[in-house]
């Protein structure tokens, strides 16, 4: 997918900001762990510890909602949006630009159960001279993503005929409806039943 870039610079997607706090103590001490020598391999590994070390808080039903990354690295889980901070924390603390975009997908496969958004990483790799989009969910039956540079393996392909939408565009911050949708709930399984944004 070419991705559009919701700021002119790659600067903009290596910031620190509130919810993607890379300068906290424990991000920093997490990525110190990542010492592979080529930043791809690095990406990897932050890739694979989100995605398999931090759980998805639906998956665990988990009642806490944590938003920024660093409360996600301690608590060790986060829905999609959460965990996005999080990979996108970690690679910008590293000085590989990171960014976030979304999906708009039919709850129970089916357009009468409403959608909601899903988020997943971006990450420009300077040796490809490309974005690429990986996505942190956390595998289970019949979710399989994996790390890719060519050949995207998501955990979800938008369907047209759901009306699922595959949003181009690159945001260097999180976007507001997400936001507002973490910080508006305290109870995650309520907030998922009832609370996420169904389009951008």
């Amino acid at each position: 997918m070419q991705l559009r870039q919701s700021a002119d610079s790659l600067e903009a997607y290596l910031q620190h900001s509130a919810y993607l706090d890379f300068h906290d103590a424990d991000i920093q001490e997490r990525i110190a762990s990542f010492d592979q020598k080529a930043e791809i391999e690095r990406v990897r590994a932050a890739y694979e510890f989100v995605r398999d070390e931090i759980s998805h808080s639906m998956d665990i039903r988990s009642a806490e909602v944590t938003r920024r990354a660093s409360e996600v690295l301690r608590q060790g889980h986060g829905i999609c949006y959460a965990k996005a901070h999080l990979l996108a924390a970690l690679l910008r603390g590293m000085g590989i630009p990171s960014g976030i975009v979304y999906q708009r997908l039919a709850w129970d496969d089916a357009i009468e159960g409403g959608h909601s958004l899903h988020a997943l990483n971006t990450v420009y790799l300077r040796e490809a001279g490309k974005w690429i989009r990986l996505d942190a969910r956390g595998n289970k039956p019949g979710v399989d993503a994996q790390f890719a540079v060519d050949a995207e393996q998501l955990a979800y392909r938008p369907r047209e005929e759901l009306n699922e939408i595959d949003y181009d565009l690159n945001f260097h911050e999180p976007h507001p409806s997400v936001i507002d949708a973490l910080e508006g709930y305290d109870d995650c399984l309520r907030m998922c039943e009832e609370g996420l944004p169904a389009k951008l």
